[in-house]
C-alpha cells in the first residue's frame, strides 16, 4: 500500500482538503492518506517547506507528499513532481520542496493532460493537477510520464548556521503553537558546547539546558529539540511573547563565557 501525505494552507473549514482526496481515491483506491497539516498559515511557502522538511524523514521509502502552499496558483509558475532520498512530493514549483532539492533528485514538471483532472480550474490545481499526479504515481506511473525534466526548480533562500569569529549566528525559522523558537542552528553544532557558552536572542541570554524541565516555571532556556535544531523555549509559557521574538530574529551562539561587558545583558 502507497502512503500519500497532504500538506496544506486551506485549514478544515472549507471542503478543499476533501476535495483532493476524492480525487486521489477516485483513481487509486487503495492508497493510505494521512494528514500532515492543513494549518500551514495562508501562502507561508517557508512554513509549508519546514513542515515538510521536518515530518518526510518519519515516513516509509515510496511515500508520496503532496503539498499545496500556492498563492500563486493560475500563473505561469509549474506543477512539479521532484524524486528526493526514495520520497516523491508534488506540488507547485514555487520553494515549497526547498529541502529536498540538494544532492541527488529528479524533477519532472506536471504538463500531461492524461495525468489531470479533463477540465483544469485556474483556482484549484491541488485538486484538478496535483492530487490526479500524485494518483497516478501511486498506481506505478514513472514519473518522467508526467512530463519533461526540469533542472531549476525554485528554491528559497534557506536559512542556515554561520560560523563568525568564535560564534555561530543562525535565525529563528519557526514558531510553533507552543511559542518555542525553532532555529536554523543543527543540533550537533550546539552538541560540543563547552560549559558557560552564551545564547542570546532578541538581545537577551539565556541557558542551555536538556529538556524543558530543567528550566524553572516561567523561565526562558535553549535545547535541542525534536526537530534537531536548536530550540529557544520558555518552561510552560510563549517563548515568542516573552522575547518578542518571531521569523528571522537573530540568535547568536557564543563558544566563549561572556566578558564583563556583556553581563549586562538581560537575563530571562
Amino acid at each position: 500500500m502507497v502512503v500519500v501525505t497532504l500538506t496544506t494552507d486551506f485549514g478544515l473549514r472549507d471542503p478543499y482538503v476533501a476535495e483532493m482526496k476524492g480525487v486521489i481515491l477516485g483513481l487509486a483506491r487503495t492508497v493510505h492518506l494521512v494528514d500532515v497539516t492543513h494549518e500551514v498559515p495562508r501562502h507561508d511557502i517557508t512554513e509549508g517547506a519546514l513542515a515538510l522538511e521536518a515530518v518526510a524523514p518519519f515516513f516509509p521509502a515510496g511515500t508520496i507528499h503532496l503539498a499545496v502552499v500556492d498563492p500563486g496558483v493560475g500563473t505561469a509558475r509549474r506543477g512539479i513532481a521532484v524524486a528526493s532520498g526514495g520520497h516523491v512530493f508534488v506540488g507547485p514549483d514555487n520553494g515549497l520542496f526547498t529541502p529536498f532539492l540538494s544532492g541527488a533528485f529528479q524533477a519532472f514538471e506536471l504538463a500531461s493532460p492524461e495525468h489531470r483532472m479533463r477540465t483544469v480550474s485556474r483556482t484549484f490545481h491541488g485538486r484538478d493537477v496535483f492530487a490526479p499526479a500524485v494518483a497516478h504515481v501511486a498506481r506505478g506511473l514513472a514519473l518522467p510520464h508526467l512530463g519533461p525534466a526540469v533542472t531549476d526548480p525554485v528554491r528559497l533562500g534557506w536559512p542556515r548556521a554561520r560560523e563568525l569569529a568564535g560564534t555561530v549566528a543562525g535565525t529563528v525559522v519557526h514558531v510553533d503553537r507552543f511559542g518555542n523558537l525553532v532555529t536554523s542552528i543543527p543540533a550537533d553544532v550546539v552538541e560540543p558546547l563547552p560549559p558557560g557558552a552564551l545564547i542570546r536572542v532578541a538581545g537577551r541570554t539565556v541557558p542551555l539546558v536538556g529538556t524543558y524541565a530543567d528550566l524553572a516555571p516561567g523561565r526562558a532556556g535553549a535545547l535541542v529539540g525534536s526537530r534537531n535544531r536548536l530550540e529557544i523555549a520558555v518552561r510552560e509559557g510563549s517563548a515568542a511573547a516573552r522575547l518578542g521574538a518571531r521569523r528571522g530574529t537573530p540568535v547568536v551562539i557564543s563558544r566563549r563565557t561572556a566578558p564583563a561587558t556583556k553581563k549586562r545583558l538581560q537575563k530571562v
